[in-house]
Parts: C-alpha cells; structure tokens; sequence
C-alpha cells in the first residue's frame, strides 16, 4: 500500500514510500532538519532515502537562498549508461577478470587527458572509492519494447554503467562555499558557487566517460563507446519556483533513468511518469543504504570467503583489491531496490522499460 507520510504534519516535508520499503529513523530526522533550514519551501524524501552527512535520496525546494552543503562534496555525481561494440556472445568473463584484477586501481592505467591545460580533476579517467563502480552489463528483461529500443537497448552489445563524480574538485568547492545559513540567490558568493558548480557538472560527465573509455581499452577491446543516458544526482537547480537541490536524487524530466541497486541486483531502466510534481520532479537514484560501512564487515564476515565476496547471485565478478570495500559494499548492505522501484510505481514515478544485469562490477 503506497503512503505519503507528511512529517511535519503539513505538506512542506513529505516522505515518498510504502509499506514494505524500510527507512532509517535517522533519515527522517535529517530530512526534517532540512525542511527547517530558512527559505524552505519543500522536501521530500524519496524511497531510497538514507542518513549521511546531509540526507541521501532527497529533493529540497528554497526560494530566496540555497544550500551548498546539501548538494555535499561530490558535486556532478551520477551515472552514464554507455553501450560498448562487444557482442554479449563474444563476451569473455574469465579473460576480462583475469586482466583487471592485474591493477589495482584504475589509476595505474595511464590515460590521454586532452583536456589536461583546463581540467580541475586531479584523477581524471578514475572513480573513486565508496559506492562508486564501473559494471559491465547485458539486458536481462524488457518490460516495454519500443521504450527499450529508443534508448539502444536491444542492441545486444555489453553495456557499461559507471557511477562517479568529480572527484576531489567538488570537495574543493564545497570547501569554499558551505555555510550553514546558505548563501543569497543575488549575492556574488552565489554566482561564484553555481558558476564552479556548473563546471564540476561538466567534468563529472568527462569523467565518466574517460574512465569508461581507458578501462574497456585497458581489456584490449573495441574503445568505441555510445552514451545511452546520463544522470546526475547531486546537483542544484533553478526553476521557476526556486532553488531544487538534488541529493541522491535525479531529474525525471530529462528522459530515462538507471536505478542500481547494489553489485548483487539488477539494474532497472526506467522511463518517469507524466505526473513527478510530488515528488518535486525527482526520482530515486538506487537502493540506498541499509547500514552503516563501519558495521558491515563484522555482520557478514563469516558469510563470505576470500572467493565468494567476489561474485554474485548472478554468476558475476566483483574485481576490488580492497577488502574493508568489499565489505561496506557487500549487497546487503543495501535496501531490496526492488521495494524502491514498487514505491516509486506506486506513486506513478515511474514506468520500468527493462532490466539490466550484472557481469563484472570493478571498484578502485
């Protein structure tokens, strides 16, 4: 049964979810928080919301002022979908993991910058640790044919989704920027913040498809790579009625959208439904967190050993030299994406063209 749940008992601050979709008590207080700060107009909480620094899995509405610190310190963060020229059936799983597992980050591959004079990224053609991932994909399940086919779907071809940001640039920003009260929408801070915010936009896409680009040409393959979507979920936004401030959140008015989970779930493609204002035009960005990095290794230690951590329920490889990262991005670490994807359906958010499924997920 789909629920709104209006937390501050009037339609300022709102929680999108249902019955059987789970969110942490500490999100909520967070999202709150938010609803509070001056200038305000409307939050809402989307099914995959979860605490961080600042609420993970929201939009927020202000007028007069906005918040740099809720659009956090990756600035740009999103995902791009691309297809690459490698038929599913000349797939090599063994060879490919056999290969990446020789570095131990991408950051060993050396990678042609050709915009090295201009570009802020220190890393440029890397990801990042945390929840960011390269996964090379296939189709598993098409719910809307014609839907799939527009975005290049039917394809056949292994596709390769990478989450990712702009790495230690957006850190920079939010450094000179975060003030808890926020910054004026006329003042020069402000037009300074969204001219940098705008160019860390810019430089997470590059970014993405950089380290995309180096790592199938890395495996000895066809580099060529067509970008089938693209979204962005930290970001802010102005619109005619304000400030929209994007964290863990992406835009359903720019076509479809991914929805990961985690390394171990499918992928939905999902096109946004004609009616989003609810929940501020915006759309879940994946799973959300279930707990915290620090617990998961000693909840799970004893499930897993040194060779069943790197795979799947799907048969696929998870290639990450980094132990304490396997753990803190174990799947269960994360919420059923399924139970987000049934929140936003009922809802009307959404309408899932078609499934995706894991074949190798990299980290590092």
């Amino acid at each position: 049964m789909k629920e709104k749940y209006d937390l501050n008992n009037h339609e300022n601050c709102i929680l999108i979810s249902s019955g059987k979709n789970w969110v942490e008590q500490a999100a909520v207080d967070q999202l709150r928080g938010v609803s509070r700060l001056p200038g305000m107009i409307r939050t809402v909480g989307l099914p995959d919301l979860h605490p961080g620094n600042t609420p993970v899995g929201m939009a927020a509405l202000s007028r007069g002022r906005f918040y740099p610190h809720l659009i956090g310190n990756d600035i740009g963060c999103g995902m791009s979908l691309f297809s690459t020229q490698v038929r599913r059936k000349r797939f090599k799983m063994e060879k490919w993991v056999t290969r990446l597992n020789s570095i131990r980050e991408l950051g060993d591959i050396p990678c042609d910058n050709p915009y090295e004079e201009e570009c802020p990224i220190r890393d440029f053609g890397t990801i990042g640790s945390g929840n960011h991932f390269i996964e090379f994909q296939c189709l598993e399940q098409v719910y809307d044919e014609s839907a799939a086919k527009a975005m290049g779907l039917l394809c056949e071809n292994v596709l390769v989704l990478v989450h990712s940001g702009s790495r230690g640039y957006g850190q920079e920003i939010l450094s000179r920027y975060n003030r808890p009260e926020g910054i004026e929408e006329d003042s020069i801070q402000a037009a300074a913040y969204l001219a940098a915010h705008d160019d860390a936009l810019k430089w997470a896409g590059r970014n993405r498809l950089a380290a995309a680009g180096k790592l199938l040409d890395y495996l000895n393959t066809d580099s060529q790579l067509d970008i089938l979507m693209e979204s962005c979920h930290n970001y802010l936004e102005q619109t005619e009625d304000g400030w929209l401030h994007r964290k863990g959140s992406v835009s359903a008015k720019h076509g479809a959208v991914v929805i990961p989970g985690s390394r171990g779930s499918l992928t939905y493609v999902c096109v946004p439904g004609k009616d989003t204002g609810i929940s501020l035009d915006s759309l879940s960005h994946g799973a959300g967190r279930k707990w915290a990095r620090s617990v998961c290794k000693s909840r799970i230690d004893r499930k897993y050993d040194r060779n069943s951590i790197r795979s799947t329920k799907f048969k696929s490889q998870v290639v990450c030299h980094d132990t304490n990262l396997l753990f803190a991005e174990a799947p269960e670490a994360y919420k059923n994406v399924e139970q987000v994807i049934a929140s936003l359906q009922e809802f009307g958010l959404i309408e899932v063209a078609a499934t995706l499924r894991p074949l190798i997920t990299y980290k590092g």
